[in-house]
């Protein structure tokens, strides 16, 4: 006598919320909304407020609950109001060969960190006047005067580390705690 066939079980990957698009991933992509919103110390209601009503509170609530796709074009508006990148607005994609967001591990176990300029300037201290003497420094190399928002490399994360007293692998959460880091 054969076995019955049975389908396999359901997960959170094969349902999808939206268009398309995973349960999952929508509510990895809500954490990131509220991470950046939160890491601009704003709330739901002061979003719709400064926003001129253009990204309701309810409505916002509920892309970052996932209970509600946002649209690409959408994206794009809230990462310029929010001041960001768009791609900080999206979690990893866990697959082969996907990138990480930055702040996280990458294949290769180096971590990349993108560092809040503006935050750092507002930072009292020696500690702070030196990271941001150094910061300033990369970005002369790089040519990259946005002054927002700055990428480190791990060979820059070493000399980080040293500024900041702290070994390498403790320097994200160090830079984490000044508030510095992009990702919370």
């Amino acid at each position: 006598m054969t076995e019955p066939i049975t389908a396999p079980p359901v997960t959170d990957a094969d349902n999808d919320a939206d268009g398309g698009v995973p349960a999952n991933y929508s509510a990895k992509v809500g954490e990131r909304l509220r991470a950046i919103r939160r890491q601009k110390r704003l709330s739901l209601q002061e979003v719709e407020k400064a926003s001129g009503s253009e990204f309701k509170a309810s409505v916002l609530g509920a892309y970052e609950r996932g209970e509600r796709a946002i649209s690409v074009p959408r994206m794009q508006r809230l990462a310029r109001f929010y001041n960001v990148p768009v791609d900080q607005l999206l979690p990893a994609d866990e697959g082969p060969g996907f990138p990480t967001p930055l702040g996280s591990s990458r294949a290769d176990g180096r971590v990349s960190v993108t560092i809040d300029l503006r935050r750092l300037e507002s930072l009292p201290g020696p500690e702070a006047a030196m990271l941001n003497r150094y910061l300033t420094m990369i970005q002369v190399q790089r040519q990259d005067f946005n002054g927002r928002m700055l990428t480190i490399r791990h060979d820059d994360l070493r000399a980080i580390a040293c500024i900041l007293g702290v070994g390498v692998d403790e320097a994200p959460y160090r830079l984490d705690e000044l508030g510095l880091s992009l990702i919370k």
